[in-house]
């Protein structure tokens, strides 16, 4: 059974360990090592997870079995009637056991809570993650597309998903 709960900023190291096996994890087979050590220090350095924290109204949540952290999102007010779904990660070793699942509909509840009249949710997916079957299945549907710039000559090739709560 898995608890998903509120992260703080105490739980930077926690986040970081997850993101340092399941980001390269996912992502080996689309980007370059090199943007792969570049996107883990622009996204999940100390400074970074801090800033989004404490600044940029990013929301985490940790997923646990017993002990063991097991995955986690974040989700970030986006405009008026928008949150952005920013993370939603869960470790190859427990991917399967429907946590992703679990988490996605944590995004959503956290939003009804937040904003209890109809939003939109939406998130970039690379056009190339397997994961994009995932949230089609989860009911959202392509927005939009495009090439988004991250510095150092890098670029998300992303579809921008929405889904409607």
């Amino acid at each position: 059974m898995f608890e998903i709960r509120i992260a703080t900023p105490e739980d930077i190291d926690v986040i970081r360990s997850l993101a340092s096996v399941v980001f390269p994890h996912t992502y080996k087979e689309i980007l370059s090592p090199e943007q792969l050590e570049y996107m883990m220090e622009w996204m999940y350095s100390v400074e970074s997870l801090n800033k989004q924290m404490l600044e940029d109204g990013h929301i985490y949540y940790l997923a646990y079995r017993g002990n063991e952290p097991a995955g986690y999102l974040s989700i970030q007010p986006e405009g008026e009637h928008t949150f952005h779904l920013q993370k939603i990660y869960v470790l190859p070793s427990f991917q399967g056991m429907k946590l992703g699942k679990m988490l996605f509909e944590q995004a959503i509840k956290a939003i009804k809570e937040l904003h209890p009249t109809p939003c939109q949710m939406r998130l970039n997916v690379n056009r190339y993650n397997k994961a994009l079957t995932f949230y089609q299945k989860m009911g959202m549907h392509k927005v939009d597309e495009g090439d988004f710039p991250i510095g150092n000559g890098y670029y998300m090739n992303d579809y921008i998903m929405g889904l409607d709560i």
